[in-house]
């Protein structure tokens, strides 16, 4: 029993010290490189950010799964005499309960928004929009909605005010920005930016990185919708400044799993996104870049990790390596 435990402690200690060390050298990068990368494209600096948040989770399950636990099975003695001392369990326990707090408020942002789709189902009304590419639906709200909901079966919805607010041009504009949304798979890459900020729970870094790729995010579906024919950057910047416009004081809209065309808390950044719109309008010709070549970083450098980890579990001196630093941790903990 003690093998298992102390195999398993050895693993969660492991997996948030290694989360932990890359979350916060991500973070301290994009401080650095930030700057220089608001010379490239919303949708390549989404993409940047988007890895940087993710690769430490991916690149610690991928170590201590392909690495650290064979290295355990294979060197460490069955009849083991080696005790979990109190630091070892304090940070395994900090461990387990991140990536619980993840799976939790996982579980609870699906059935909330399951939630909020039955409530909105059961007063919406579908409705014939072409511009869109999944199912559209018009219902009473107080916030101006236009949103996409769900990761799935994603819909959209749009409250009424809006639908009777904007010109065809606009809401044609509107739509076509959620449909960068989509595109992107941009509610669930915020659901799995979410899970990996619950996982350090005792280390808070990244919410820089968080608060970047959401204004990312959203500049890539302004670029996207732009990016289909010049006057649809000035549509847009329309329906931004009349949706903002139709937003109640102090009113916030509840959306688990959602991507907004102006999210609750953005109003401040309207002018910023409308002043966007105006620069993009006046390029004659938006620049098409192939989307495939773009996202050939991101694949890389996600399937590295795999790669490397997986070549090095194969070479027995790598494996015994391993485990030798996991015996020197141990004592350190002791």
């Amino acid at each position: 029993m003690m093998y298992f435990l102390l195999g398993l402690s050895i693993a969660l200690a492991a997996f948030l010290a290694f989360n932990s060390l890359a979350s916060l050298f991500a973070s301290l990068l994009w401080r650095v490189l930030g700057k220089s990368a608001r010379r490239l494209s919303a949708v390549s600096r989404a993409r940047i950010i988007f890895l940087l948040r993710i690769l430490p989770v991916a690149a610690g399950i991928v170590c201590v799964a392909v690495l650290l636990v064979p290295a355990y099975l294979r060197h460490e003695p069955r009849a083991t005499h080696e005790d979990i001392s109190w630091k070892l369990a304090f940070i395994a326990a900090a461990s387990a309960i991140g990536i619980a707090l993840a799976v939790f408020r996982g579980i609870a942002a699906w059935r909330a928004t399951r939630r909020l789709l039955t409530d909105w189902m059961s007063k919406a009304e579908p409705v014939d929009l072409p511009q869109s590419k999944i199912p559209a639906f018009r219902m009473e709200h107080q916030f101006p909605v236009i949103a996409i909901v769900g990761v799935l079966s994603p819909r959209l919805f749009i409250a009424n005010q809006v639908l009777s607010s904007l010109k065809p041009s606009e809401l044609r504009a509107a739509i076509q920005h959620e449909t960068g949304h989509l595109v992107g798979h941009d509610n669930l890459k915020r659901g799995l930016i979410r899970a990996c900020r619950d996982m350090l729970l005792m280390v808070p870094c990244g919410r820089r990185l968080d608060c970047a790729w959401l204004e990312a995010s959203e500049a890539a579906a302004d670029e996207f919708a732009a990016g289909k024919e010049s006057d649809i950057a000035l549509d847009l910047a329309s329906a931004l400044v009349k949706i903002a416009r139709l937003i109640p004081v102090g009113m916030r809209p509840v959306m688990p799993a959602g991507a907004f065309l102006i999210e609750a808390n953005e109003s401040g950044g309207i002018r910023t996104r409308v002043g966007r719109l105006m620069e993009l309008a006046k390029r004659s010709r938006t620049r098409k870049t192939n989307g495939f070549a773009l996202k050939m970083p991101a694949w890389i450098s996600l399937a590295l990790p795999i790669v490397v980890a997986a070549i090095s579990a194969t070479e027995p001196q790598v494996l015994a390596s391993v485990h030798r630093l996991m015996e020197h941790a141990v004592r350190l903990l002791s």
